[in-house]
Protein backbone atom coordinates (compact mmCIF):
# COMPACT_ATOMS: atom_id res chain seq x y z
CA UNK A 1 0.00 0.00 0.00
CA UNK A 2 2.92 2.15 0.83
CA UNK A 3 4.26 2.03 -2.84
CA UNK A 4 0.98 2.23 -4.40
CA UNK A 5 0.71 5.44 -2.38
CA UNK A 6 4.71 6.62 -3.29
CA UNK A 7 3.15 5.39 -7.02
CA UNK A 8 0.33 7.57 -6.89
CA UNK A 9 1.83 10.90 -5.69
CA UNK A 10 5.05 10.36 -8.50
CA UNK A 11 1.95 10.78 -10.54
CA UNK A 12 0.59 13.99 -9.54
CA UNK A 13 4.08 15.22 -9.95
CA UNK A 14 4.85 14.19 -13.18
CA UNK A 15 1.98 15.88 -14.14
CA UNK A 16 3.39 19.35 -13.29
CA UNK A 17 4.13 21.04 -16.40
CA UNK A 18 3.00 18.75 -18.46
CA UNK A 19 -0.48 19.21 -18.82
CA UNK A 20 -1.74 22.43 -21.17
CA UNK A 21 -2.11 25.14 -19.02
CA UNK A 22 -4.54 28.70 -20.09
CA UNK A 23 -3.02 30.26 -17.77
CA UNK A 24 0.51 30.31 -16.39
CA UNK A 25 2.22 32.71 -13.51
CA UNK A 26 5.94 33.32 -12.68
CA UNK A 27 6.94 35.95 -10.39
CA UNK A 28 10.12 37.76 -10.52
CA UNK A 29 11.77 40.96 -9.49
CA UNK A 30 10.24 41.05 -5.91
CA UNK A 31 11.03 44.83 -3.95
CA UNK A 32 10.02 46.16 -0.88
CA UNK A 33 6.68 47.53 -2.59
CA UNK A 34 6.14 45.79 -5.42
CA UNK A 35 6.07 42.26 -7.42
CA UNK A 36 6.15 41.47 -11.10
CA UNK A 37 4.14 38.75 -12.58
CA UNK A 38 4.49 37.20 -15.99
CA UNK A 39 1.58 35.78 -17.14
CA UNK A 40 0.77 33.54 -19.89
CA UNK A 41 -2.23 32.71 -21.88
CA UNK A 42 -2.39 30.69 -25.23
CA UNK A 43 -5.27 32.68 -26.35
CA UNK A 44 -7.00 35.93 -26.53
CA UNK A 45 -7.84 36.58 -22.97
CA UNK A 46 -9.13 39.92 -20.87
CA UNK A 47 -7.59 39.76 -17.65
CA UNK A 48 -6.06 41.40 -14.47
CA UNK A 49 -5.03 40.38 -11.26
CA UNK A 50 -6.84 41.23 -7.42
CA UNK A 51 -4.25 41.18 -4.85
CA UNK A 52 -3.83 42.15 -0.96
CA UNK A 53 -2.19 41.29 2.74
CA UNK A 54 -5.17 38.65 3.71
CA UNK A 55 -5.99 35.29 2.00
CA UNK A 56 -9.20 35.41 0.01
CA UNK A 57 -9.34 39.66 0.63
CA UNK A 58 -8.06 41.51 -1.96
CA UNK A 59 -8.42 45.41 -1.69
CA UNK A 60 -5.98 46.01 -4.57
CA UNK A 61 -6.31 45.00 -8.60
CA UNK A 62 -4.41 45.92 -11.63
CA UNK A 63 -6.10 47.34 -14.88
CA UNK A 64 -7.85 45.10 -17.25
CA UNK A 65 -5.55 44.54 -20.11
CA UNK A 66 -6.14 41.66 -23.34
CA UNK A 67 -3.02 40.02 -24.40
CA UNK A 68 -1.73 39.02 -27.42
CA UNK A 69 -1.82 35.06 -27.27
CA UNK A 70 1.55 33.11 -27.06
CA UNK A 71 2.94 36.23 -25.37
CA UNK A 72 3.36 36.77 -21.54
CA UNK A 73 2.79 40.45 -20.33
CA UNK A 74 4.84 41.31 -17.57
CA UNK A 75 2.42 43.24 -14.40
CA UNK A 76 3.98 44.93 -11.39
CA UNK A 77 1.93 44.32 -8.29
CA UNK A 78 2.43 47.89 -6.87
CA UNK A 79 2.14 49.62 -3.62
CA UNK A 80 2.76 47.32 -0.77
CA UNK A 81 4.03 47.29 2.32
CA UNK A 82 7.62 46.00 3.59
CA UNK A 83 8.29 42.67 5.26
CA UNK A 84 4.95 41.41 4.49
CA UNK A 85 3.29 38.38 2.70
CA UNK A 86 0.51 39.37 0.09
CA UNK A 87 -1.35 36.73 -1.77
CA UNK A 88 -3.22 37.59 -5.37
CA UNK A 89 -5.21 36.05 -8.09
CA UNK A 90 -5.75 36.07 -11.93
CA UNK A 91 -9.20 36.83 -13.07
CA UNK A 92 -9.48 35.94 -16.91
CA UNK A 93 -12.30 35.55 -19.47
CA UNK A 94 -11.48 34.32 -23.14
CA UNK A 95 -12.68 36.40 -25.56
CA UNK A 96 -16.65 36.71 -26.34
CA UNK A 97 -17.24 34.28 -23.36
CA UNK A 98 -18.03 35.77 -19.71
CA UNK A 99 -18.31 35.84 -16.54
CA UNK A 100 -14.62 36.10 -15.29
CA UNK A 101 -12.98 32.70 -13.96
CA UNK A 102 -10.61 32.87 -10.76
CA UNK A 103 -7.42 31.30 -11.11
CA UNK A 104 -5.90 30.04 -8.19
CA UNK A 105 -4.35 31.97 -4.77
CA UNK A 106 -0.80 32.28 -4.76
CA UNK A 107 1.66 34.24 -2.15
CA UNK A 108 4.60 36.10 -2.24
CA UNK A 109 6.44 38.25 0.31
CA UNK A 110 8.34 41.54 -0.31
CA UNK A 111 11.56 42.48 1.39
CA UNK A 112 12.84 41.38 4.75
CA UNK A 113 13.79 43.72 7.30
CA UNK A 114 17.00 43.77 8.98
CA UNK A 115 17.22 40.66 11.70
CA UNK A 116 14.27 38.69 10.00
CA UNK A 117 14.28 35.09 9.20
CA UNK A 118 13.72 33.87 5.86
CA UNK A 119 14.97 30.91 3.61
CA UNK A 120 15.88 30.44 -0.28
CA UNK A 121 16.59 28.05 -2.77
CA UNK A 122 19.28 27.67 -5.29
CA UNK A 123 19.10 25.12 -8.12
CA UNK A 124 21.67 24.43 -11.32
CA UNK A 125 22.39 22.78 -14.22
CA UNK A 126 18.69 21.59 -15.32
CA UNK A 127 19.64 20.15 -18.82
CA UNK A 128 16.43 18.84 -20.05
CA UNK A 129 17.52 19.96 -23.30
CA UNK A 130 20.44 17.16 -23.54
CA UNK A 131 20.71 13.65 -22.12
CA UNK A 132 21.89 14.60 -19.19
CA UNK A 133 18.67 15.99 -17.35
CA UNK A 134 15.49 14.15 -16.09
CA UNK A 135 12.15 16.21 -16.41
CA UNK A 136 10.65 13.76 -14.12
CA UNK A 137 13.23 14.21 -11.70
CA UNK A 138 13.25 18.11 -11.95
CA UNK A 139 9.66 18.01 -11.27
CA UNK A 140 9.95 16.30 -7.78
CA UNK A 141 13.04 18.74 -7.34
CA UNK A 142 10.97 21.48 -7.89
CA UNK A 143 8.23 20.26 -5.73
CA UNK A 144 10.62 19.55 -2.80
CA UNK A 145 11.66 23.46 -3.29
CA UNK A 146 7.74 24.27 -3.01
CA UNK A 147 7.57 22.48 0.51
CA UNK A 148 10.27 24.71 1.62
CA UNK A 149 8.76 28.23 1.36
CA UNK A 150 11.11 30.19 0.38
CA UNK A 151 11.38 33.34 -0.40
CA UNK A 152 13.08 33.35 -4.03
CA UNK A 153 14.63 30.59 -5.76
CA UNK A 154 18.40 31.44 -7.62
CA UNK A 155 18.71 29.32 -10.58
CA UNK A 156 22.47 29.48 -11.74
CA UNK A 157 22.34 28.47 -15.29
CA UNK A 158 23.06 25.98 -17.97
CA UNK A 159 19.13 25.67 -18.43
CA UNK A 160 18.09 27.37 -21.94
CA UNK A 161 20.65 25.28 -23.49
CA UNK A 162 21.34 27.64 -26.29
CA UNK A 163 25.03 26.23 -27.45
CA UNK A 164 24.63 23.29 -27.83
CA UNK A 165 23.71 23.28 -31.48
CA UNK A 166 25.27 26.55 -32.09
CA UNK A 167 25.08 25.71 -35.73
CA UNK A 168 21.84 24.79 -35.93
CA UNK A 169 20.44 27.29 -33.87
CA UNK A 170 17.25 29.55 -35.04
CA UNK A 171 14.96 32.24 -33.53
CA UNK A 172 12.26 29.81 -33.61
CA UNK A 173 14.01 27.21 -31.75
CA UNK A 174 15.71 29.52 -29.21
CA UNK A 175 11.85 30.50 -28.28
CA UNK A 176 10.94 26.87 -28.06
CA UNK A 177 13.87 26.22 -25.90
CA UNK A 178 12.59 29.26 -23.56
CA UNK A 179 9.02 28.56 -23.77
CA UNK A 180 9.41 24.92 -22.66
CA UNK A 181 10.61 25.61 -19.34
CA UNK A 182 7.48 28.17 -18.82
CA UNK A 183 4.54 25.60 -17.03
CA UNK A 184 7.59 23.76 -15.65
CA UNK A 185 8.92 26.64 -13.36
CA UNK A 186 5.12 28.01 -13.53
CA UNK A 187 4.81 25.07 -11.29
CA UNK A 188 6.13 26.65 -8.42
CA UNK A 189 6.98 30.01 -9.39
CA UNK A 190 3.59 31.62 -8.98
CA UNK A 191 4.63 31.83 -5.28
CA UNK A 192 8.30 31.59 -5.58
CA UNK A 193 10.10 34.55 -7.54
CA UNK A 194 12.85 33.24 -10.01
CA UNK A 195 15.93 35.00 -10.33
CA UNK A 196 17.80 33.83 -13.43
CA UNK A 197 22.04 32.98 -13.43
CA UNK A 198 23.74 32.44 -17.46
CA UNK A 199 26.05 29.68 -17.62
CA UNK A 200 28.13 28.76 -20.68
CA UNK A 201 25.09 26.61 -22.31
CA UNK A 202 22.58 29.97 -22.97
CA UNK A 203 25.42 30.98 -25.39
CA UNK A 204 24.49 35.00 -24.28
CA UNK A 205 28.10 35.91 -24.40
CA UNK A 206 30.55 38.70 -27.22
CA UNK A 207 31.76 35.99 -28.98
CA UNK A 208 28.47 34.93 -30.54
CA UNK A 209 27.37 38.73 -30.09
CA UNK A 210 29.39 39.55 -32.73
CA UNK A 211 28.88 37.23 -35.25
CA UNK A 212 26.26 38.20 -37.94
CA UNK A 213 24.05 40.29 -35.73
CA UNK A 214 20.88 40.65 -34.83
CA UNK A 215 21.10 36.70 -36.38
CA UNK A 216 22.72 34.77 -33.65
CA UNK A 217 21.92 32.68 -30.84
CA UNK A 218 23.31 35.22 -28.22
CA UNK A 219 20.87 37.56 -29.69
CA UNK A 220 18.03 35.35 -29.85
CA UNK A 221 19.05 34.14 -26.71
CA UNK A 222 18.69 37.29 -24.72
CA UNK A 223 15.40 38.36 -26.45
CA UNK A 224 13.81 35.21 -25.82
CA UNK A 225 15.21 34.94 -22.03
CA UNK A 226 14.14 38.44 -21.53
CA UNK A 227 10.53 37.91 -23.31
CA UNK A 228 9.75 34.97 -21.09
CA UNK A 229 11.54 35.28 -17.49
CA UNK A 230 11.68 38.79 -15.38
CA UNK A 231 15.06 39.28 -14.26
CA UNK A 232 16.34 42.07 -12.48
CA UNK A 233 17.27 45.31 -14.31
CA UNK A 234 19.14 48.41 -12.22
CA UNK A 235 16.49 51.22 -10.48
CA UNK A 236 15.93 52.10 -6.86
CA UNK A 237 15.72 48.52 -5.30
CA UNK A 238 18.03 46.67 -7.69
CA UNK A 239 21.84 47.49 -9.07
CA UNK A 240 23.32 46.24 -12.09
CA UNK A 241 24.11 46.39 -16.04
CA UNK A 242 23.33 49.72 -17.21
CA UNK A 243 24.39 48.87 -20.99
CA UNK A 244 21.60 49.64 -23.32
CA UNK A 245 22.38 46.88 -25.96
CA UNK A 246 21.17 47.16 -29.82
CA UNK A 247 18.50 44.89 -31.53
CA UNK A 248 16.21 45.59 -28.92
CA UNK A 249 17.89 43.87 -26.12
CA UNK A 250 17.87 47.09 -24.26
CA UNK A 251 19.74 46.30 -20.76
CA UNK A 252 20.34 42.81 -20.92
CA UNK A 253 19.33 41.53 -17.43
CA UNK A 254 22.50 39.66 -17.11
CA UNK A 255 24.06 40.54 -13.42
CA UNK A 256 22.09 42.35 -10.42
CA UNK A 257 22.63 42.76 -6.97
CA UNK A 258 19.95 43.63 -4.22
CA UNK A 259 19.55 43.13 -0.11
CA UNK A 260 17.53 40.92 1.86
CA UNK A 261 16.89 41.02 5.49
CA UNK A 262 20.34 40.63 6.38
CA UNK A 263 21.93 39.46 3.21
CA UNK A 264 23.32 41.29 0.28
CA UNK A 265 23.14 39.12 -2.87
CA UNK A 266 25.33 39.64 -6.22
CA UNK A 267 24.54 37.68 -9.46
CA UNK A 268 27.56 37.78 -11.68
CA UNK A 269 27.85 37.16 -15.51
CA UNK A 270 30.84 35.25 -16.05
CA UNK A 271 30.06 35.40 -19.97
CA UNK A 272 28.73 37.76 -21.64
CA UNK A 273 32.11 40.33 -21.94
CA UNK A 274 34.63 37.20 -21.55
CA UNK A 275 36.47 37.38 -24.82
CA UNK A 276 35.27 38.46 -28.37
CA UNK A 277 37.91 35.92 -29.95
CA UNK A 278 36.78 32.13 -28.29
CA UNK A 279 33.60 30.66 -27.24
CA UNK A 280 35.46 29.20 -24.84
CA UNK A 281 38.84 31.62 -23.56
CA UNK A 282 41.28 30.47 -21.56
CA UNK A 283 43.76 32.11 -18.53
CA UNK A 284 43.91 35.46 -19.24
CA UNK A 285 42.44 35.78 -22.12
CA UNK A 286 39.44 35.23 -19.71
CA UNK A 287 37.62 38.46 -18.06
CA UNK A 288 34.10 39.52 -16.69
CA UNK A 289 35.23 42.87 -17.84
CA UNK A 290 35.54 46.29 -16.16
CA UNK A 291 32.09 47.32 -15.96
CA UNK A 292 31.28 44.47 -14.34
CA UNK A 293 34.26 44.57 -11.86
CA UNK A 294 33.81 47.82 -10.84
CA UNK A 295 30.28 47.32 -10.24
CA UNK A 296 31.27 44.03 -8.07
CA UNK A 297 33.79 46.24 -6.31
CA UNK A 298 31.70 48.96 -5.16
CA UNK A 299 28.71 46.66 -4.82
CA UNK A 300 30.56 44.93 -2.25
CA UNK A 301 32.88 47.63 -0.74
CA UNK A 302 29.58 49.68 0.26
CA UNK A 303 27.59 47.20 1.25
CA UNK A 304 26.84 47.06 5.07
CA UNK A 305 24.78 43.56 5.42
CA UNK A 306 25.87 41.23 7.75
CA UNK A 307 25.77 38.30 5.42
CA UNK A 308 27.45 38.55 1.99
CA UNK A 309 26.50 35.83 -0.66
CA UNK A 310 27.99 35.79 -4.33
CA UNK A 311 26.68 33.52 -7.26
CA UNK A 312 28.14 32.74 -10.90
CA UNK A 313 27.91 29.41 -13.12
CA UNK A 314 31.58 29.05 -12.64
CA UNK A 315 34.96 30.81 -11.39
CA UNK A 316 36.17 31.68 -14.99
CA UNK A 317 33.52 30.95 -16.83
CA UNK A 318 35.17 27.37 -18.13
CA UNK A 319 36.93 24.67 -16.70
CA UNK A 320 36.47 22.80 -13.60
CA UNK A 321 36.49 22.79 -9.90
CA UNK A 322 36.26 25.31 -6.95
CA UNK A 323 38.93 26.54 -5.23
CA UNK A 324 41.43 25.03 -7.22
CA UNK A 325 40.54 27.56 -10.54
CA UNK A 326 39.84 30.34 -7.94
CA UNK A 327 43.92 30.96 -7.37
CA UNK A 328 44.41 31.61 -10.72
CA UNK A 329 44.06 34.59 -13.48
CA UNK A 330 41.40 37.19 -13.01
CA UNK A 331 39.76 35.69 -10.76
CA UNK A 332 43.01 34.84 -8.13
CA UNK A 333 45.96 37.01 -9.66
CA UNK A 334 48.72 33.99 -10.27
CA UNK A 335 49.94 32.96 -13.85
CA UNK A 336 49.30 29.84 -15.21
CA UNK A 337 52.66 28.24 -12.85
CA UNK A 338 50.76 29.37 -9.52
CA UNK A 339 53.34 31.06 -8.21
CA UNK A 340 54.16 34.29 -10.01
CA UNK A 341 51.62 37.23 -9.73
CA UNK A 342 50.46 38.11 -12.81
CA UNK A 343 47.78 40.68 -12.19
CA UNK A 344 49.44 43.82 -12.70
CA UNK A 345 50.46 43.22 -15.61
CA UNK A 346 47.08 41.57 -17.40
CA UNK A 347 44.76 43.91 -15.36
CA UNK A 348 46.82 47.50 -14.89
CA UNK A 349 44.94 49.65 -12.59
CA UNK A 350 41.81 47.02 -11.41
CA UNK A 351 43.84 46.60 -8.21
CA UNK A 352 43.01 43.20 -6.74
CA UNK A 353 41.50 39.59 -8.18
CA UNK A 354 37.74 38.90 -7.79
CA UNK A 355 38.69 35.63 -5.15
CA UNK A 356 40.31 39.01 -2.91
CA UNK A 357 37.68 41.31 -3.05
CA UNK A 358 35.55 38.62 -1.64
CA UNK A 359 38.42 38.14 0.71
CA UNK A 360 38.25 42.05 1.88
CA UNK A 361 34.65 42.68 1.97
CA UNK A 362 33.49 39.75 3.82
CA UNK A 363 31.90 37.29 1.00
CA UNK A 364 30.19 34.61 3.32
CA UNK A 365 29.53 32.12 0.61
CA UNK A 366 30.68 32.06 -3.25
CA UNK A 367 27.88 29.55 -4.68
CA UNK A 368 28.19 28.29 -8.54
CA UNK A 369 27.40 25.45 -10.30
CA UNK A 370 28.60 24.12 -13.85
CA UNK A 371 30.66 20.76 -12.13
CA UNK A 372 27.25 18.98 -11.47
CA UNK A 373 28.04 17.76 -7.95
CA UNK A 374 27.93 18.85 -3.96
CA UNK A 375 31.43 20.02 -3.37
CA UNK A 376 32.17 22.13 -0.14
CA UNK A 377 35.21 23.92 -0.02
CA UNK A 378 37.02 26.92 2.14
CA UNK A 379 39.89 29.63 0.58
CA UNK A 380 41.12 32.51 3.41
CA UNK A 381 37.63 32.47 4.98
CA UNK A 382 35.41 31.85 1.91
CA UNK A 383 33.57 28.86 1.26
CA UNK A 384 33.03 27.91 -2.23
CA UNK A 385 30.07 26.19 -2.74
CA UNK A 386 29.51 23.60 -5.95
CA UNK A 387 25.52 23.38 -6.07
CA UNK A 388 24.54 19.79 -7.33
CA UNK A 389 22.05 19.49 -10.54
CA UNK A 390 18.00 19.09 -9.70
CA UNK A 391 17.38 16.56 -12.89
CA UNK A 392 20.30 13.99 -12.79
CA UNK A 393 18.87 10.26 -12.15
CA UNK A 394 21.74 8.45 -12.21
CA UNK A 395 22.76 10.23 -9.25
CA UNK A 396 26.37 10.29 -10.35
CA UNK A 397 27.23 12.83 -13.49
CA UNK A 398 29.07 15.03 -11.82
CA UNK A 399 30.78 12.78 -8.92
CA UNK A 400 32.14 10.09 -11.72
CA UNK A 401 33.52 13.31 -14.43
CA UNK A 402 34.43 16.15 -12.36
CA UNK A 403 34.86 15.06 -7.84
CA UNK A 404 39.08 15.14 -8.96
CA UNK A 405 38.62 19.08 -9.40
CA UNK A 406 37.51 19.78 -5.88
CA UNK A 407 39.59 19.23 -2.29
CA UNK A 408 36.65 18.77 0.00
CA UNK A 409 33.14 17.66 0.82
CA UNK A 410 32.29 16.29 -2.55
CA UNK A 411 28.93 14.33 -3.00
CA UNK A 412 27.06 12.58 -5.84
CA UNK A 413 23.15 12.68 -6.09
CA UNK A 414 20.68 15.24 -7.27
CA UNK A 415 18.94 18.36 -5.07
CA UNK A 416 18.86 21.92 -4.41
CA UNK A 417 20.28 23.80 -1.63
CA UNK A 418 18.66 25.33 0.86
CA UNK A 419 19.81 28.43 2.76
CA UNK A 420 18.42 29.05 6.32
CA UNK A 421 19.32 33.25 6.88
CA UNK A 422 18.48 34.43 10.54
CA UNK A 423 20.30 37.49 12.07
CA UNK A 424 22.56 34.87 14.27
CA UNK A 425 23.48 32.37 11.52
CA UNK A 426 22.94 31.22 8.38
CA UNK A 427 22.38 27.90 7.71
CA UNK A 428 22.96 25.38 3.76
CA UNK A 429 21.43 22.44 3.29
CA UNK A 430 21.57 19.91 0.78
CA UNK A 431 18.38 17.99 -0.04
CA UNK A 432 18.74 15.42 -2.02
CA UNK A 433 15.50 14.63 -4.81
CA UNK A 434 14.65 11.15 -5.71
CA UNK A 435 12.71 9.14 -8.39
CA UNK A 436 9.96 7.24 -6.43
CA UNK A 437 11.26 3.98 -7.61
CA UNK A 438 14.61 4.92 -6.52
CA UNK A 439 13.51 4.94 -2.90
CA UNK A 440 11.61 1.40 -2.86
CA UNK A 441 14.53 -0.35 -1.27
CA UNK A 442 14.57 2.32 1.99
CA UNK A 443 18.14 3.42 1.43
CA UNK A 444 17.37 7.00 0.34
CA UNK A 445 13.96 8.92 1.03
CA UNK A 446 13.03 12.36 -1.26
CA UNK A 447 14.06 15.31 0.83
CA UNK A 448 16.50 13.99 2.96
CA UNK A 449 19.34 16.39 3.66
CA UNK A 450 22.52 14.97 2.95
CA UNK A 451 25.16 17.84 3.89
CA UNK A 452 24.21 20.95 6.03
CA UNK A 453 26.29 23.26 7.71
CA UNK A 454 26.32 26.74 9.31
CA UNK A 455 27.63 30.17 9.85
CA UNK A 456 27.17 31.39 13.00
CA UNK A 457 24.81 29.92 16.37
CA UNK A 458 22.04 28.61 14.46
CA UNK A 459 20.06 26.87 17.32
CA UNK A 460 17.49 29.53 18.29
CA UNK A 461 16.62 29.30 14.75
CA UNK A 462 16.40 26.14 14.68
CA UNK A 463 13.79 26.20 16.96
CA UNK A 464 11.83 28.79 15.55
CA UNK A 465 12.13 26.96 11.93
CA UNK A 466 10.01 23.88 14.08
CA UNK A 467 7.58 26.00 15.76
CA UNK A 468 4.18 24.60 14.93
CA UNK A 469 0.83 26.68 14.08
CA UNK A 470 -1.54 27.10 17.25
CA UNK A 471 -4.75 25.39 16.64
CA UNK A 472 -7.51 28.35 16.12
CA UNK A 473 -10.90 27.63 16.43
CA UNK A 474 -13.60 30.64 15.80
CA UNK A 475 -17.05 29.82 17.30
CA UNK A 476 -19.89 30.31 17.11
CA UNK A 477 -19.30 30.00 13.22
CA UNK A 478 -21.71 31.04 11.85
CA UNK A 479 -22.18 33.95 14.54
CA UNK A 480 -24.57 36.70 15.11
CA UNK A 481 -24.11 38.61 18.19
CA UNK A 482 -20.37 37.16 19.78
CA UNK A 483 -17.47 35.13 18.32
CA UNK A 484 -15.24 33.59 20.77
CA UNK A 485 -11.48 32.79 19.48
CA UNK A 486 -9.83 29.80 21.01
CA UNK A 487 -6.28 28.32 20.53
CA UNK A 488 -4.53 25.23 21.36
CA UNK A 489 -2.11 27.36 23.46
CA UNK A 490 -1.95 31.35 24.69
CA UNK A 491 1.65 31.49 25.06
CA UNK A 492 1.19 34.81 22.70
CA UNK A 493 -0.66 37.87 23.57
CA UNK A 494 -2.30 38.12 19.91
CA UNK A 495 -4.17 41.40 18.97
CA UNK A 496 -7.30 40.43 16.77
CA UNK A 497 -8.72 42.37 13.65
CA UNK A 498 -12.06 42.03 11.84
CA UNK A 499 -11.58 42.55 8.24
CA UNK A 500 -14.89 42.43 5.23
CA UNK A 501 -13.61 41.10 2.14
CA UNK A 502 -12.49 44.19 0.49
CA UNK A 503 -9.82 43.91 3.05
CA UNK A 504 -11.04 47.10 5.14
CA UNK A 505 -10.60 47.32 9.08
CA UNK A 506 -13.58 46.92 11.29
CA UNK A 507 -12.41 45.72 14.68
CA UNK A 508 -9.18 45.77 16.56
CA UNK A 509 -9.05 44.42 19.73
CA UNK A 510 -7.46 42.08 22.28
CA UNK A 511 -10.14 40.46 23.62
CA UNK A 512 -11.15 36.77 22.40
CA UNK A 513 -14.69 37.00 22.83
CA UNK A 514 -15.36 39.89 20.35
CA UNK A 515 -18.52 41.91 19.93
CA UNK A 516 -19.91 41.71 15.75
CA UNK A 517 -23.92 42.60 16.62
CA UNK A 518 -22.67 46.07 14.36
CA UNK A 519 -21.36 43.78 11.34
CA UNK A 520 -24.29 43.10 8.90
CA UNK A 521 -24.59 39.94 7.38
CA UNK A 522 -21.78 38.40 5.28
CA UNK A 523 -18.04 36.74 5.54
CA UNK A 524 -15.37 38.22 7.52
CA UNK A 525 -11.53 37.35 8.26
CA UNK A 526 -10.14 37.04 10.90
CA UNK A 527 -6.46 38.44 11.85
CA UNK A 528 -4.52 36.92 14.44
CA UNK A 529 -1.34 38.99 15.07
CA UNK A 530 1.66 38.42 17.55
CA UNK A 531 5.29 39.50 17.78
CA UNK A 532 6.79 37.38 15.15
CA UNK A 533 3.84 35.38 13.72
CA UNK A 534 0.36 36.22 11.76
CA UNK A 535 -2.70 33.86 10.96
CA UNK A 536 -6.20 34.01 9.34
CA UNK A 537 -9.72 32.86 10.05
CA UNK A 538 -12.40 33.04 7.83
CA UNK A 539 -15.92 33.47 9.90
CA UNK A 540 -19.39 34.23 9.03
CA UNK A 541 -22.24 36.15 10.27
CA UNK A 542 -25.36 35.31 9.96
CA UNK A 543 -28.96 36.32 11.39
Amino acid sequence: MKYISLLLLFALVLNIGVKAQELNEILGRPTSNSVTVSILFEKQTEFYVEYGSIPGVYSQATAHLTNAPGTPDEIDLENLSADKQYFYRTRYRFTGTSPFIEGNEHSFHTKRAEGSSFSFTIEADVHLYDKKGCKNLYNVCLANQAEDHPDFMIDLGDTFGDDHFPDEMTSAKSDSLHRVYRPILGSICHSVPFYFCLGNHEGEFDYYLAQDPPNNIAVWGTLWRKFYYPNPFPNDFYTGNTQVEPYGIGTPENYYAWTWGDALFVVMDVYRDQCDSSAKPKNWDWTIGYPQYSWLKSTLENSTSKYKFVFAHHTRGQGRGGVITARYFEWGGYNNDGSTWGFGTYRPGWGKPIHQLFVDNGVNIFFQGHDHLFAREELDGVIYQEVPMPSDSTYKIGMLANADAYVSDTLDGSGHLRVFVSGSCVKVDYVRAYLPADTLEGIHKNREVAFSYSLGDCSSFGVKQEKEKPSIEVYPNPAADLIHVGQSAFKENYEYYIFDQLGQKLIQTHSVDIDVSQLPPGIYILDLKGSEEEYFQKFVVQR
